[in-house]
């Protein structure tokens, strides 16, 4: 039987390492790396796994994403963030997909993505594939800030049963999020070089939020997961504002631009 390792990498994820990593202690090998938490994550987590370490609390997530895959030594990988779960279903189908010796590289499964404790199904927001489970050496994060996704070499393959991820708990959790992204998305920006222009400020204050807006909650039907479907459709537009005036200020005064490759405050 192949075997698999899950690695998940937090920050104050105390409250969340319970679910996420109980969810997975059927694997073999079960990492953590705590990136400078100050809620006592690292002690919750060796409730679950021996292997836990600590790392610098760093703004681009695949630093430490890419560490805790160096330290499997499995035959396949699972990456897992914090505030996501594995279910009955997809463990099962995951040990069974393993145990076939299956010619992929990796594979995808849908998510379900929970807001203030509801599945928003609308939206965009599912299925939601997400490429998680890969043979190590197979994928990698890229350490360049490009986007989150794994890079494969090889065929990937899909998996049917989904994961859960609890992203939005509350009012306070989704503001810590957006200014999170938004931050590191606008540090990545002033970095490159780019200038902020008049098209530009357009583009970022009325134009993405607002047509972002109309699509989700509108077209891709937003509007039938009821308030919590509109509270995800603004949450999702705000961003666009609040990374440009970030931008705007660090590309204009470049000597206040943190490096998002060392130690920033993630959520």
């Amino acid at each position: 039987m192949p075997t698999i390792a899950f690695t998940m990498i937090g920050h104050n994820e105390a409250h969340n390492l319970p679910r996420s990593l109980g969810s997975a202690q059927w694997a073999d090998q079960l990492i953590y790396v705590d990136c400078a938490s100050s809620d006592g994550s690292a002690e919750v987590a060796r409730r679950y796994t021996p292997h836990v370490f600590t790392r610098p609390n760093v703004s681009n997530l695949n630093v430490n994403k890419a560490f805790g895959i160096e330290q499997a030594d499995t035959d396949w990988v699972f990456y897992l963030d914090a505030d996501e779960v594995i279910g009955p279903e997809l463990a099962q189908e995951i040990r069974a997909t393993l145990a076939a010796d299956p010619p992929e590289a990796a594979f995808d499964m849908p998510r379900r993505n929970h807001f203030f404790g509801t599945w928003v199904r609308h939206g965009g927001h599912y299925p939601d594939p997400q490429l998680r489970l890969f043979r190590r050496g197979r994928a990698r994060f890229a350490l360049a800030h490009v986007h989150e996704k794994l890079q494969v070499d090889g065929r990937v393959g899909h998996l049917r049963h989904p994961m859960e991820h609890y992203t939005v708990d509350s009012a306070l959790t989704a503001i810590r999020k957006m200014d999170f992204n938004s931050s590191f998305n606008a540090m990545h920006m002033a970095r490159r070089g780019r200038r902020p222009t008049p098209g530009m400020a357009f583009s970022y204050l009325f134009w993405k939020p607002c047509s972002r807006f109309v699509r989700r909650y509108g077209f891709k039907g937003g509007f039938l997961d009821g308030w919590p479907g509109l509270l995800v459709a603004v949450i999702d537009c705000i961003d666009f504002p609040f990374r440009f005036v970030k931008f705007w200020y660090w590309a204009t005064h470049p000597q206040d631009c943190p490096d998002p490759g060392r130690e920033q405050a993630a959520p």
